[in-house]
């Protein structure tokens, strides 16, 4: 589908709790809509009657094209859109689309890439990473997808190169949640509110040559001693554990790193990158959309 082609796009993101949709006429969003059906609330062969309920006159206009992305292409998923290998760029994952409907319907692969410890992968930042280059009009740039599992991508020549997955988002709830640190930390109503001088601090701390394991128990301690706040204390270890994050990465002068996510997490990530004198530039779920439309722009 070339640009400019006025066949409709039914973009879906379709992950693990959550689903998206979006009707894309003449390369422009025109409708969106969401449920919380995500692939754990489908019912065993229940996917298309949900996705029909949620969308079913978008699907029925002419000529419609509808692209899945996220964890419905997963084992646990619709059926399981094999990832595609690294380096991959916008031909490369349309090539690898996994046809429910062949010429109508079809699952966007994950990428995968190797290392020598292991292999990594990622399902449905792919499309992200394509939007974030088609919104930006690069071709090459490092970028960081925060999250549960946060995404370190470097894109060459409109092509993900390679990629590193880090658990911080998903180590810091357990963490403020099933250690002793919870005893001191503040309820997750409150989580949301960011001390930014504490947070700013502990990235700081974080990126000096330290064990994480020891500075994680100083959150502990500081509560013991009355030495902060317990809202400046859950900001104290998002940024000693973005921190970590960060000291894995080899930032060259002047560079700028595109991030891709929700405005909270957005925010957490252009201070951490500011402690290490970074400039950064955000985007957010529209990049999602956008990608869609550019895979769909290389398929005839």
């Amino acid at each position: 589908m070339k640009p400019g082609h006025a066949r409709p796009l039914v973009a879906v993101d379709w992950g693990t709790t959550s689903l998206r949709a979006a009707l894309v006429q003449d390369g422009q969003v025109v409708a969106e809509r969401d449920s919380p059906q995500g692939i754990l609330a489908v019912p065993a062969g229940g996917f298309p009657q949900v996705l029909q309920a949620l969308c079913s006159d978008w699907l029925a206009l002419p000529q419609a094209l509808c692209l899945i992305s996220g964890m419905a292409g997963s084992a646990q998923g619709w059926a399981l859109a094999p990832y595609c290998p690294c380096p991959a760029g916008f031909a490369d994952i349309a090539q690898h689309l996994h046809w429910l409907e062949p010429g109508r319907m079809a699952l966007v692969p994950g990428l995968s890439c190797e290392h020598a410890h292991a292999p990594d992968v990622m399902r449905g930042e792919e499309v992200q990473i394509m939007g974030a280059l088609a919104l930006s009009g690069r071709r090459s740039a490092r970028m960081v997808l925060p999250g549960t599992h946060s995404k370190w991508v470097q894109v060459e020549e409109a092509q993900v190169r390679s990629f590193q997955t880090f658990m911080t988002g998903e180590v810091f709830a357990a963490l403020r949640s099933h250690t002793i640190l919870a005893r001191t930390l503040p309820e997750a109503a409150a989580s949301a509110e960011l001390d930014a001088t504490a947070f700013s601090q502990a990235v700081a701390q974080s990126l000096q040559s330290g064990n994480l394991l020891h500075q994680v128990f100083g959150t502990r301690t500081l509560a013991l001693m009355n030495r902060a706040s317990p809202q400046a204390l859950l900001s104290h270890l998002s940024g000693l554990l973005i921190g970590e994050e960060l000291r894995a990465q080899a930032f060259e002068k002047g560079e700028e790193v595109l991030i891709i996510g929700s405005p909270a997490l957005q925010q957490r990530y252009q201070l951490a990158l500011a402690v290490c004198q970074v400039q950064s530039q955000c985007w957010g779920a529209q990049a999602t959309w956008h990608g869609l439309q550019a895979i769909a722009a290389t398929l005839p």
